[in-house]
């Protein structure tokens, strides 16, 4: 009887030559860029409400640039709206929703240097629609917003050399 190698396994995967399996690691050693990276860190928790009439971007920016906040991220976020100024997937420019709407998520984050907020909203009829949070979301009643301040790391945003778009970078704090 004679035998035969079928190929090596190594995690669970077949390989029939070690060409191939070289290849392959080569593969996930040049491409170690891509892999997701992030940092752990303690957070703070603050919790405050917008009134009648104040702009949701901008005062969640003008907040987080006078206190001093490196990293933050959004919690929670329930509210309304009268007006919606929304930038929907690759669009260049933002859509005004007019009208009376519920803020049903707000997720995102925000530092010194710029934020990236998602929002979602219903109408009256449960109609939701969502995108890039923009100056121009004017609250009716109430916004009630919880965010988590970051205390060991820095959110940096530098131009991403796939797109070219100002990406997220995060450091640890000095």
């Amino acid at each position: 009887m004679i035998l035969r190698n079928s190929g090596s396994y190594f995690l669970g995967f077949k390989f029939h030559n070690i060409f191939y399996f070289l290849s392959l690691f080569l593969f996930f050693v040049m491409n170690l860029e891509s892999i997701a990276q992030g940092m752990n860190s303690k957070s703070e928790m603050y919790a405050f409400r917008l009134q009648p009439g104040e702009d949701l971007k901008v005062e969640i920016d003008k907040l987080v640039l006078k206190n001093g906040w490196k990293a933050v991220s959004i919690v929670t976020c329930v509210g309304s709206l009268n007006t919606a100024n929304i930038r929907f997937a690759n669009q260049k420019d933002a859509t005004t929703i007019a009208g009376k709407l519920e803020i049903v998520s707000l997720s995102g984050l925000a530092s010194h240097a710029g934020s990236h907020l998602h929002i979602a909203v219903s109408d009256s009829t449960g109609k939701t629609t969502g995108g890039h949070l923009m100056k121009g979301c004017q609250v009716y009643t109430t916004a009630e917003i919880v965010l988590a301040i970051l205390t060991d790391v820095v959110f940096e945003r530098e131009p991403d050399k796939t797109y070219g778009y100002k990406e997220l970078v995060i450091k640890p704090l000095k």
